[in-house]
């Protein structure tokens, strides 16, 4: 959302980060809930032709979808009742990553860092 975004610090390294996908420098996915919200916010502002430029380069760009299953969802209530103060859409992102054993959860929001076993690194500390 960032590199699609107005302007922003996090613009730049978050542009620079899915180059490097694109490109191949780096293995990626993105889980099914991430390209919901990019469906859902364009929408919800009113701004639909953008945003499906937006999702459909973000398919591109990141072919590898990770699904959201019932073992997901079991998983992320399962957070949400570990962390009283952890959003839900957190809880799902996380209970992603744990389930498919990825190695690096890339995003901005520091709730990550509060949730065992999870890796969180910001885009820029990818790119080097």
């Amino acid at each position: 959302m960032y590199a699609a975004g107005a302007p922003h610090p996090n613009r730049e390294p978050s542009l620079r980060l899915l180059e490097r996908i694109a490109q191949g420098a780096l293995d990626a996915y993105v889980d099914a809930e991430t390209l919901q919200e990019i469906l859902h916010r364009y929408r919800a502002i009113g701004r639909w032709d953008e945003g499906r430029v937006v999702f459909d380069r973000a398919r591109q760009i990141v072919p590898n979808v990770a699904p959201i299953t019932a073992e997901i969802l079991d998983a992320a209530r399962v957070l949400l009742d570990e962390d009283r103060v952890l959003m839900a859409r957190d809880a799902l992102h996380a209970a992603v990553y744990r389930i498919t054993g990825a190695t690096v959860l890339c995003s901005y929001d520091r709730d990550f860092d509060r949730i065992a076993g999870i890796l969180r690194r910001n885009p820029q500390d990818l790119l080097g």
